[in-house]
């Protein structure tokens, strides 16, 4: 079974390589594909059954029970495009999957899970880090919806008071849109953790991580007047995922077995992990909340910029969460008294989902098409002083976002202590200035603004030392020598031929002998502008853009001196695909360290990015693994005969 995250072309590389080698080798194997696709070539029991043994190469997590009884050896993907023949030596003494479990009953796809596999041997992400993101996909839905529907409501329906408030009355329409929002944003908490669970320990998981994230953000149930927020999220779901594992490796009679999954481990993990929390880990969190508050208490006649730096630094910290908290619940109790110390906290809470929704526009390739969404739901909330629209960028990047938003939210905080800012009400962000509640609203704005931009700022540079070290980030030095003066500029032009190859998308028109550019970004244009000659692109920046999107996602080198960028996007108005070869090659940051001397690249409009484009990219990917085949297509001498050579694409 092959399947990488994206589930495109590495899926089918590595199905193609086993294949041959087991061919090679005199064996007989099928290869299940798991692909954006769907699941194709699948194996059925009965070959399940009759197997000596499974090879599992995937970067993502997968459903392991049913290989139950059999030997089993786990890796990345890459190890089933470059040692496909050591895998199939290795299956063959490898563990028997579940042996020493003595139950299949409660395997599943959690990533922890495979008791008795043999793992290892190739690059994969952490289980942490899967488990993390899967936690933070499902979150995200809820944190926008429900973060809009507040900010909407009270837009459209808050009426504002003397105080400059705004308040929304009891019984209207505003007020229930503004209800049904507060539901999406107290869910999204347990969502968090239960998904974490859930990719940890597989369905079993899935309730006492749900309960767990509840029970976190539920200060009232361990006597702290505030929850745990996301971070407590985060520590029940992998409590959670991994309490359920270690029970399902304890030995039960067979009677027990069918009950286990859907009984016994939900009941006996949510109860355990719920009390857990109550008087193990709630207990501290309580007393951090009443220890913090009592320490801001002595510092209120000290420096304004250093409470301001001070109040911050907590807003921005959890988002919600205890140290978040303490410091609006200080700052919300001293209003009538001192509104000074609110309007240091008025101007904190908004740099963090203004910070991170201008950080998706500094630098959009740095994030997913989901993530820039959720940056422009970030900057709508927190205009309405929402923190909470920042969580989701912090509980799936902590190390990067959370200082990010601590230093834009001390900067925030500091000028707004200096320059003596007020707030009358027990909110923040631009709104309550827009309605009258902020003295100062000049330096208000100044304050916001320049914590904004320093928290976009941090968070792009992280990022980008980040992006760089994991090797994921278009280089943007030249590598290799400039291709020589005679290279043609384009090919097909003159030779009357009208050969297609690829249902038409692949055509002389976008075929290039030799490509001008020494590094991948300038190679990705220079494919988008052949491209854009067939009159089938309307905006090539905006489809180099995307393109450099997805290779920061993950390399599209997929090694053997191949590269397969593709963008999907409607800068494209029909699909189309180009192909160019580099005699020096082009470094693409390839699965195996070789340099991209192939280059294929696939565009296709939005309405169009369904099964043909990745039927196209599975037929690519496949027939590149046939070494004779790329030996011809690099020299191939011109234009007609690249375009023969490609015809044999079926």
């Amino acid at each position: 079974m092959t399947a990488c995250p994206t589930g495109i072309a590495h899926t089918y590389m590595a199905a193609e390589k086993l294949a041959q080698a087991a061919e090679a080798l005199g064996h007989e194997m099928k290869v299940e594909t798991q692909g954006s696709i769907g699941a194709e070539n699948v194996l059925s029991d009965n070959d399940v059954r009759r197997a000596d043994g499974i090879i599992i190469a995937a970067d993502k997590n997968v459903d392991r029970s049913r290989f139950a009884g059999k030997r089993v050896v786990v890796v990345g993907v890459a190890e089933g495009i470059h040692h496909p023949e050591q895998l199939i030596e290795r299956v063959r003494t490898a563990p028997v999957y579940g042996a020493d479990a003595g139950t299949a009953a409660g395997a599943g796809s959690g990533a922890a899970a495979g008791t008795g596999a043999e793992s290892g041997g190739g690059k994969e992400r952490s289980v942490a880090y899967k488990a993390l993101m899967n936690g933070v996909s499902y979150m995200i839905p809820f944190v926008v919806v429900g973060g809009l529907l507040i900010a909407v409501s009270l837009a459209l329906g808050g009426h504002p008071q003397a105080d400059g408030g705004l308040v929304i009355p009891d019984g209207s329409f505003w007020k229930h849109v503004n209800d049904i929002g507060t539901i999406g944003f107290t869910l999204m908490v347990p969502i968090l953790s239960g998904y974490i669970a859930y990719a940890i320990g597989d369905r079993p998981a899935l309730v006492p991580g749900m309960i767990g994230g509840w029970i976190a953000n539920t200060g009232a149930l361990y006597d702290s007047k505030s929850g745990a927020g996301f971070i407590g999220a985060i520590v029940t779901g992998f409590l959670a995922g991994y309490l359920v594992l270690w029970i399902k490796k304890v030995r039960v009679p067979k009677f027990v077995q069918p009950i286990m999954p859907i009984i016994v481990i939900p009941i006996v993990a949510t109860t355990a992990l719920g009390l857990f929390f109550i008087y193990v880990i709630g207990q501290p969190i309580s007393w951090v909340f009443e220890h913090l508050t009592g320490w801001l208490g002595g510092l209120t006649g000290s420096s304004a910029a250093l409470l301001g730096i001070i109040l911050g630094l907590m807003i921005a910290f959890d988002m919600g969460g205890p140290v978040n908290k303490t410091a609006f619940l200080f700052g919300a109790g001293l209003v009538s008294k001192n509104p000074e110390i609110m309007g240091m906290c008025a101007a904190a809470i908004p740099v963090p989902p203004l910070g991170q929704g201008l950080a998706t526009l500094l630098r959009r390739r740095l994030y997913n098409d989901q993530e820039r969404e959720t940056g422009l739901a970030a900057l709508f909330m927190g205009c309405f002083g929402i923190t909470e629209g920042a969580i989701p960028f912090a509980a799936g990047r902590p190390a990067r976002v959370i200082p990010s938003n601590m230093i834009g939210g001390a900067v925030a905080g500091a000028l707004a202590g200096l320059a003596g800012v007020t707030d009358n009400v027990p909110h923040g962000g631009p709104i309550v200035a827009v309605l009258g509640a902020v003295g100062g609203v000049a330096m208000f704005f100044v304050a916001v603004a320049a914590g904004t931009v320093v928290t976009a700022l941090c968070t792009v540079t992280l990022m980008t030392m980040a992006e760089r070290r994991n090797g994921t980030e278009a280089r943007t030095e030249a590598v290799g020598a400039t291709a020589p003066a005679e290279a043609r500029p384009a090919a097909g032009a003159g030779t009357g031929t009208t050969q297609e190859v690829l249902s038409g998308y692949l055509t002389p028109a976008t075929v290039k002998v030799r490509l001008d550019a020494t590094e991948k970004e300038a190679a990705i244009r220079e494919l988008a502008e052949l491209a854009a000659g067939t009159g089938r692109v309307a905006d090539v920046d905006e489809l180099v853009r995307v393109a450099l999107a997805r290779e920061a996602q993950g390399t599209t080198g997929l090694g053997e001196e191949i590269a397969i960028p593709h963008a999907k996007t409607d800068a494209v108005t029909a699909p189309v695909v180009g192909f160019a070869r580099s005699a020096e090659g082009i470094d693409w940051e390839s699965l195996d360290g070789t340099l991209a001397k192939l280059v294929f690249m696939i565009c296709v409009p939005e309405a169009a990015a369904g099964d043909e484009h990745l039927r196209i990219l599975a037929l690519l990917s496949r027939k590149l693994m046939d070494a004779d085949f790329r030996a011809r297509l690099q020299a191939a001498p011109d234009s007609d005969a690249i375009m023969t050579v490609l015809a044999e694409i079926q």
